[in-house]
C-alpha cells in the first residue's frame, strides 16, 4: 500500500492540469476549515478542485506543495483508515522540506472510498500545516453529514450544473462588457444562447451532446442518484412510490406539492405509504441534490409547513425528461434557472402568496439583508398578462415593505408601460449580473 501510495503521489505531482471550465463557486474564507466540494453526481466537482489547485500556483505557491489524490482506485480497494497516514508519511518523505515550513494543500478526491476517513482529517488540520479540500459522491459527502462527522472542521462549496455566465464561458460565448452594451448581433445570438441552455440545462457532459444522447445522459443521471443516494443509502423500503415522486416532481418544475394530495394520490393507485414516509422521501431527495423546494414566505413556521411547498429540479435540462407533452414549458425552465441562481448567489429563497390571492414567484433575502420581490415570466403577451404579473408585484411590495420589486422577462423588449417601483430586467441581462 505505501508503495501505490508514494507511486500515485509522484505521478500526481508531474500530471498535467486538465483543462477545464473555470466555475464561479463561492469558497469559505475561514481559516483552519477543510472545504468539502459538495453537489449532483456529475456537476464537475473533481475538475473544480484542479481549478482551485491551478489558481494556487497561480497565486504563487509551489506545484509540489499541492497533492491531488483520488482515491476511487483499484489499487486502493479495502484500504484502511490506519493506512491514510501513509499518505502524509509518503509526502514528506518526498518532499521533506515542505513540512512545518510551507503551506501545504491535500486535495482528497472521493475521499469516502476509505471508511473513517473523517478522524484522519480531522486529525491532519490539527497536527500538520497542511489545508484540506474533500470531494466524493452526493451519497456519502453530504453537507449535514460532513457537519456532523468533521465535529465543526469542515465547511462547504456547494457546485451546481453550469450558470448561464459558465455554460457560455464552456461554448467559448462569454460577454467582456455588460449586456446593455453589446451590439445587436451579438445580443441576438445571446437571447439565442439562453434558450438552448434553458433546454440543455447546464451538466457539463450534457453541453453540445445530440438530443438523444443527452436524454440517455442525465435519465442516467437520475437512475443512479435514485439508486446510490437515495435507494441504497437510507434503505428505501417502497421505491415504486419514490419513483412516481420524483416522475411527479420533475414533470412539475416549479408547481405547488402537497405531501397530503400525493398520499391520497398513491393510496388511490393501490400504492399505501405513510406520510411520514413521503416526507423523508421528499428530505432524501433534496439530499442527493436533484430537487430544492421552496416554502411559503410566512413569519409562523406552522404556516410554512402546513402550505405546499414549491419544487424544482437541480437543472433545467431533467424538465423534459418527464415531460409529457411534445414541447418544453419555456416559462418553466426560465423559472427554475432563476430560482438555482438565487441559491449560488447564497440567498435565501421563498415564494408569496399575497392576501389578496396573487403570487409572486420568489421573496429572496440576501446576505446582507436586503429583500427583492421576483416576478419571472417568458414574455408580456397581452396587456392582461402584464396587469397581472404587475399586481402580483404591487399586492406583494403593500405586504413585503422592504423589498424591492423585479420583474425577469425573457423577451429582451422593455414594455413602456411598467409602473416606476418596478424594476424591469431582460432575463439574460439578470443572470449576468456582476457579482454573481
Amino acid at each position: 500500500m505505501k508503495d501505490i501510495i508514494r507511486q500515485k503521489i509522484i505521478d500526481s505531482i508531474a500530471a498535467p492540469i486538465p483543462e477545464f471550465t473555470r466555475r464561479d463557486v463561492y469558497l469559505p474564507k475561514i481559516r483552519g476549515k477543510a472545504i468539502a466540494v459538495i453537489g449532483m453526481r456529475r456537476t464537475g466537482k473533481s475538475m473544480f478542485l484542479w481549478q482551485v489547485l491551478s489558481d494556487r500556483i497561480s497565486a504563487g505557491a509551489k506545484r509540489e506543495s499541492l497533492l491531488y489524490f483520488g482515491f476511487e482506485d483499484e489499487r486502493l480497494a479495502g484500504m484502511k483508515a490506519t493506512e491514510l497516514q501513509f499518505l502524509v508519511e509518503e509526502f514528506f518523505r518526498l518532499f521533506p522540506e515542505l513540512r512545518d515550513k510551507h503551506r501545504t494543500v491535500f486535495f482528497l478526491d472521493e475521499i469516502q472510498a476509505v471508511t473513517g476517513w473523517e478522524g484522519f482529517v480531522r486529525r491532519l488540520l490539527e497536527t500538520e500545516k497542511i489545508e484540506v479540500f474533500l470531494s466524493g459522491s452526493s451519497a456519502k459527502l453530504l453537507s449535514r453529514e460532513v457537519a456532523t462527522s468533521m465535529r465543526g472542521r469542515a465547511m462547504e462549496a456547494l457546485v451546481h450544473p453550469f450558470s448561464f455566465r459558465e455554460y457560455l464561458r464552456h461554448i467559448g460565448r462569454e460577454p467582456e462588457t455588460d449586456v446593455m452594451r453589446l451590439p445587436k448581433a451579438k445580443r441576438s445570438l445571446l437571447e439565442k444562447d439562453l434558450r438552448e441552455y434553458l433546454i440543455v440545462g447546464g451538466f457539463p457532459e450534457s453541453v453540445g451532446a445530440e438530443a438523444r444522447d443527452r436524454f440517455d445522459l442525465l435519465r442516467g443521471y437520475v437512475d443512479t442518484s435514485l439508486l446510490r443516494d437515495v435507494i441504497e443509502r437510507h434503505e428505501v423500503s417502497h421505491p415504486a412510490a419514490l419513483r412516481w415522486l420524483i416522475h411527479h416532481l420533475l414533470s412539475n418544475a416549479g408547481g405547488l406539492f402537497s405531501i397530503n394530495k400525493f398520499y391520497h394520490d398513491l393510496r388511490s393507485q393501490g400504492m399505501p405509504i405513510a406520510k411520514d414516509t413521503l416526507h423523508e422521501y421528499l428530505a432524501h431527495l433534496e439530499d442527493a441534490f436533484l430537487i430544492r423546494s421552496l416554502s411559503i414566505a410566512a413569519e409562523s413556521e406552522r404556516k410554512r409547513m402546513v402550505n405546499p411547498r414549491k419544487v424544482y429540479p437541480i437543472d433545467m435540462g431533467l424538465i423534459q425528461l418527464f415531460n409529457s407533452g411534445s414541447n418544453l414549458n419555456i416559462g418553466h425552465a426560465l423559472e427554475t434557472c432563476v430560482m438555482l441562481e438565487l441559491e449560488r448567489r447564497r440567498v435565501d429563497v421563498s415564494y408569496v402568496r399575497n392576501s389578496t390571492g396573487s403570487e409572486v414567484d420568489f421573496l429572496a433575502k440576501y446576505p446582507d439583508g436586503h429583500r427583492e420581490l421576483l416576478q419571472v415570466c417568458t414574455q408580456l403577451y397581452t396587456a392582461d398578462v402584464l396587469k397581472r404579473e404587475i399586481q402580483g408585484l404591487l399586492d406583494a411590495a403593500v405586504e413585503h415593505k422592504k423589498a424591492s420589486a423585479h420583474l425577469i422577462v425573457l423577451d429582451p423588449e422593455r414594455p413602456s408601460d411598467i409602473p416606476k417601483p418596478i424594476k424591469w430586467h431582460s432575463a439574460s441581462q439578470w443572470l449576468l449580473m456582476a457579482g454573481n
